[in-house]
């Protein structure tokens, strides 16, 4: 197994050399020969030298050779360890964040901002814009059972919005009819007020800490009764993908198959919202490089993503980009975070 150095264990030379790979490979899409670098770099070493240690980085993992005579090109580690340890990032060009700003600024309802948000980071990036929001959660304002035989019963929502939904709920063996009423005063009077997953999250808190005003009987029948809309397989987050055609660019001509199983996992798009999810959870923009997910193992894409919120501050969904590995991640990672918070700005 290869040994991969972090970037502290890289004397000057070989970083020096390495960040020129990277840089070079990302901005032209081709490997990269010790020649080139000995002709544009100030590093004063010869075709040889360079050679010796483009090799050395070979087999440290964080470079390959497409072909025996070719240059080299990083690979997915080697680009892991470039991102994290090494990219310069700066803000967004005046231009860059003048154009984002006149899509997200127009006025009417916020579907129309969100599609204007993927196509602007689009047309920016050369890639496809993706952003995700959940589907709406109702919010409760009271919920009733009605029994339907001994084993069931039949859960109605009254939302916040006035809506109404209903559900069947399997019941717990010998479950007594007081015990539906019980749950039903339970949910209006307690909580009301809250989303779905908030009211099962303050629930089970609160039978953790024996808290709870309920018998055993009354308390499971509340929990099922929220869970069956919870686990909702409808519930399933909003994916909008703008732009596809960029993948098709001139530099894609010798990379056909690799764009065709791209646009496939595009059609995924419950997959590509699962991904997407996963950046919810942290405050700052994520990268995921080609195989790090089991998803692009195949199509070696990247994903670039961040959070955008709402105007109680928290999470709402996820802005981002999809294209190839070979990005300019030092353009386009302060671009999508530049969208996220214009996005969050817009909410408020």
């Amino acid at each position: 197994m290869l040994h991969t150095p972090p970037i502290t264990e890289l004397n000057d030379r070989a970083r020096d050399i390495f960040r020129i790979v990277v840089e070079t490979y990302l901005e032209h899409g081709q490997p990269v020969g010790s020649r080139t670098i000995s002709r544009f770099s100030a590093l004063n070493l010869s075709p040889a030298s360079i050679r010796n240690v483009m090799q050395d980085l070979e087999e440290g993992g964080l470079l390959s050779s497409p072909h025996t005579s070719a240059g080299r090109m990083p690979t997915e580690t080697g680009l892991r360890l470039f991102v994290d340890g090494m990219m310069q990032v700066a803000e967004p060009s005046a231009e860059d964040r003048a154009r984002i700003e006149a899509q997200l600024t127009r006025q009417g309802p916020i579907e129309e901002a969100l599609s204007a948000a993927t196509t602007a980071l689009s047309g920016l990036s050369a890639c496809a814009g993706l952003v995700m929001v959940p589907s709406q959660e109702p919010v409760l304002r009271q919920m009733g059972f009605v029994p339907l035989s001994d084993r069931q019963a039949m859960a109605v929502l009254v939302g916040a919005d006035g809506s109404v939904e209903n559900r069947v709920v399997n019941l717990p063996a010998a479950i007594p009819p007081s015990a539906l009423i019980e749950a039903g005063n339970y949910i209006s009077a307690s909580l009301s007020g809250l989303t779905l997953r908030e009211a099962l999250g303050r629930l089970r808190k609160e039978i953790a800490a024996e808290e709870i005003a309920l018998d055993r009987a009354a308390a499971d029948l509340v929990e099922r009764g929220l869970a069956v809309w919870s686990s909702d397989p409808t519930d399933r987050p909003i994916l909008i993908v703008r732009g596809q055609a960029h993948l098709l660019d001139d530099s894609a001509q010798g990379d056909l198959e690799r764009v065709r199983l791209l646009l496939d996992e595009l059609e995924e798009k419950q997959e590509i919202a699962r991904l997407l999810d996963s950046a919810r959870e942290g405050t700052a923009t994520r990268i995921f490089i080609g195989s790090e997910n089991k998803l692009f193992a195949l199509s070696g894409s990247s994903v670039i993503a961040a959070p955008w919120r709402g105007n109680d501050g928290r999470v709402v969904g996820v802005v981002g980009v999809i294209g190839p590995t070979r990005l300019n991640y030092a353009r386009v990672v302060p671009m999508v975070d530049f969208t996220a918070k214009t996005l969050s700005r817009l909410m408020r």
